[in-house]
């Protein structure tokens, strides 16, 4: 890495959270793909689809119940010392799962129980991370610094689940967990080391209230770009959120294994991973932003169709591998324009109502495909998925002139 290629890492205290995270990132795809794993063999093959679509919904709920107000948080208090607070939290909830598991874990519903708390968790812990990247860089390097995060994720995204797979076959489930435990203390070392970061909002509210959450959802819905971004990012991943079936894919359909399961649960991962690193040299000379977005969102649901058809492990590998690719080209793009677009007291507010979108699409959507493949079939699911994620995609393109339109320099 150069530093001409990376002004970012340039940066001491960006350094410190972006290896932090790396490390951290890893743990938590680890435990994520354990997760679904766990669940499928905990229950009987009938209610498989409709099981592990839960671990969707119970992830959804305290991201919807927690993140306007989170994003106040992230506003208000030390973002430093909120992720602090979060990273502690999440890995003790890890240790817990770990030592249920260690114990005979015989029932979903611990699981369940852990998972939406770690979610709650994590509800807080994003508005304050994502947030506090502008705060370590000048404005200059800021997407430099996404595209570095979003490397960062994918990454982890590629080395978290084939390493879940590998832990499973070697030494059970449970050291999945307890890796996840341990991988948080990369964060919480990094953040501890940083010096003279500002780690929050000099300006705006300075209570955590419902009028300051309402301020948030009024500047996210008064802003086009904004809006039209994230309500595309929640549709899109509703309907081609496949990722839950993949056990069954792996178990029933191509027959795979666990260490199979793990390397289809990475492949995603692999073709983000490449699209982020060309993206990092080349995403300032993107002139046409709006309509590579929405070109990008297309291939992501072109890619699940075939997926959903395909009988071939490297056929179905390399689909994944388009989607993931696909996906991190426009989720770059987004990143960037709202980071760019909000003023610093109100990044937060926005972060955590993007979370209802991002996190929420992709987590109602598990629920939903897992639903769908209960009645239907996990084909069914997963092939009407990616075309509704298609026609989500032509609605918002037909109905928002300005993001087809949009370029990199539009005037402000």
């Amino acid at each position: 890495m150069t530093a001409s290629a990376f002004p970012a890492l340039r940066h001491r205290n960006f350094r410190l959270l972006w290896t932090g995270q790396l490390i951290s990132v890893s743990g938590t795809m680890m435990q994520t793909a354990a997760i679904l794993w766990h669940v499928s063999l905990l229950v009987s093959p009938g209610r498989k689809g409709l099981a592990l679509g839960m671990v969707g919904l119970v992830r959804v709920l305290p991201i919807v119940t927690f993140s306007l107000f989170s994003g106040v948080v992230a506003d208000v208090l030390d973002r430093r010392r909120v992720m602090l607070v979060t990273q502690t939290t999440m890995a003790v909830l890890a240790a817990v799962l770990a030592w249920l598991t260690f114990n005979g874990l015989a029932s979903v519903w611990p699981i369940y129980v852990l998972a939406a708390l770690t979610s709650a968790a994590g509800a807080f812990d994003a508005p304050a991370r994502q947030s506090l990247i502008p705060n370590l860089v000048p404005r200059e390097d800021l997407p430099n610094a996404l595209s570095l995060n979003t490397i960062v994720f994918q990454a982890a995204s590629v080395a978290g689940p084939s390493l879940a797979g590998l832990t499973i076959s070697v030494g059970g489930i449970g050291w999945t967990y307890a890796v996840n435990a341990m991988s948080f203390l990369a964060v919480i070392a990094g953040l501890l080391l940083m010096r003279g970061a500002r780690s929050s909002s000099s300006t705006g509210t300075s209570d955590i209230s419902l009028k300051a959450a309402k301020e948030g959802l009024r500047f996210v819905f008064a802003s086009p770009m904004i809006r039209s971004t994230m309500l595309l990012d929640f549709f899109a991943t509703f309907f081609s959120s496949a990722t839950a079936l993949l056990p069954i894919f792996a178990q029933d359909i191509l027959k795979v294994g666990a260490h199979g399961y793990g390397v289809l649960y990475a492949a995603p991962s692999v073709g983000a991973l490449a699209a982020s690193v060309a993206m990092v040299p080349a995403v300032e000379a993107v002139e046409r932003r709006g309509r590579m977005l929405l070109w990008s969102v297309a291939a992501y649901g072109a890619a699940t169709v075939a997926f959903g058809l395909s009988r071939d492990f490297w056929l179905t590998f390399a689909c994944l591998a388009a989607a993931g690719a696909a996906d991190t080209v426009s989720m770059v793009l987004r990143n960037i324009v709202r980071q760019l677009e909000t003023p610093d007291h109100l990044r937060g507010r926005m972060v955590g109502v993007n979370m209802v979108f991002f996190m929420g699409g992709p987590q109602l959507g598990e629920l939903e495909a897992g639903l769908v493949a209960n009645w239907w079939g996990a084909v069914v699911s997963v092939v009407s998925g990616g075309i509704g994620a298609l026609a989500a995609t032509g609605w918002i393109a037909a109905a928002t002139p300005a993001l087809r339109q949009y370029r990199r320099h539009r005037p402000a």
